[in-house]
């Protein structure tokens, strides 16, 4: 009904809320008062006015969040509070092909097998996957923008710390792409809509700032539907690998079309009404959406503030638990994310 009021006003010559403007709202919104009462209402709204124009001149930002925090915990709910290690499941040893194109579609836990015994440069991984980048996204038009500048100065550094013996785990080295609602330091995060087509945040989302902190090279920020809804964004349709007269699904189009393409060692996706799981689905990988609160939503666009959840899209469920257990847990930025609860893994 407010809405409602406020429409009203914007076609009438007076600033002021009338008797007939209310009576129409709330015939429009389906409620019956008394004469008496929409006076009590009209008396009220224009006592207000100007304290309600000043807060919608408020600027508002979409990273502020509301004062009251959904918690998903269930009050006398038990929780294994000890900080378990990551402890992948046994695989046979890989040995780098001819051609290194040929592990465009490995799981993470088997090229980081390359990259630990050295076989493999992370820097090299790194090109291997922009060239393919470059190649398909026309096809699959899955991409916004390549993040070549960062990625090649992330994969140098990383070549250095390998050689050097300071090999930080299973993620270091691998090359990955961000669905783009999710804010990285000097390059444009989209929403997938035309009127940010130029938009920047001077940050890194909780999420970019863990895998980087795991060694894990963003070569992309990949497609998101319009503000997060389906697979059309202003660029186009995002398509799904297998058929690309068919789009990707979405809203983590580019996230579930890149990694099927084996464009990407891995993406990170967002869920709010099944925005992982679709394109998963359609596209053929494993998409993990994590329960609410368990990632940090720092830095990434809201779409429904008790709803919205960050995860992995993999090629196996093991590199979906690797790629969770660098991002999960409280940064103090999301106050939904809840402390003492964490995510161990054993293969």
């Amino acid at each position: 009904m407010p809405g409602l009021l406020w429409g009203c006003m914007q076609e009438a010559e007076e600033q002021e809320v009338t008797l007939a403007m209310t009576r129409t709202a709330a015939q429009v919104a389906g409620l019956d008062f008394s004469d008496e009462e929409l006076e009590m209402i009209v008396d009220g709204v224009n006592q207000s006015l100007e304290r309600f124009e000043e807060i919608r001149a408020t600027p508002l930002e979409n990273s502020v969040m509301p004062p009251l925090h959904f918690i998903p915990m269930v009050s006398g709910m038990e929780f294994d509070h000890v900080e378990g290690s990551l402890r992948l499941g046994e695989r046979s040893p890989v040995t780098r092909p001819a051609d290194l194109e040929d592990v465009a579609f490995w799981p993470v836990t088997d090229l980081a097998q390359l990259i630990e015994s050295r076989q493999v440069q992370p820097s090299e991984l790194t090109e291997m996957y922009i060239s393919r980048l470059n190649r398909y996204n026309p096809t699959l038009n899955c991409v916004v923008t390549l993040t070549e500048s960062r990625a090649r100065t992330l994969a140098e550094q990383a070549d250095t710390e390998i050689a050097e013996g300071r090999y930080r785990g299973p993620l270091h080295g691998i090359p990955w792409g961000a669905k783009d609602i999710i804010s990285a330091r000097g390059y444009p995060t989209t929403w997938g809509a035309a009127p940010f087509e130029n938009q920047e945040f001077d940050l890194d989302a909780t999420v970019v700032e863990r895998l980087d902190e795991a060694g894990a090279i963003l070569v992309a920020k990949l497609t998101t539907g319009e503000l997060a809804f389906g697979d059309n964004w202003f660029g186009g349709r995002t398509n799904n690998p297998w058929d690309p007269e068919q789009g990707s699904s979405g809203s983590s189009a580019g996230s579930g079309s890149a990694t099927a393409a084996g464009l990407v060692g891995f993406a990170i996706g967002t869920d709010t009404g099944g925005s992982i799981l679709s394109p998963a689905v359609r596209c053929g990988v494993v998409g993990l959406r994590p329960t609410f609160g368990r990632v940090s939503r720092y830095g990434v666009m809201a779409a429904g503030y008790s709803l919205d959840k960050i995860g992995p899209m993999c090629r196996t469920a093991e590199d979906c638990a690797v790629v969770l257990h660098a991002i999960a847990g409280p940064d103090g930025k999301d106050m939904s994310v809840p402390r003492g609860v964490p995510f161990n893994w054993d293969g």
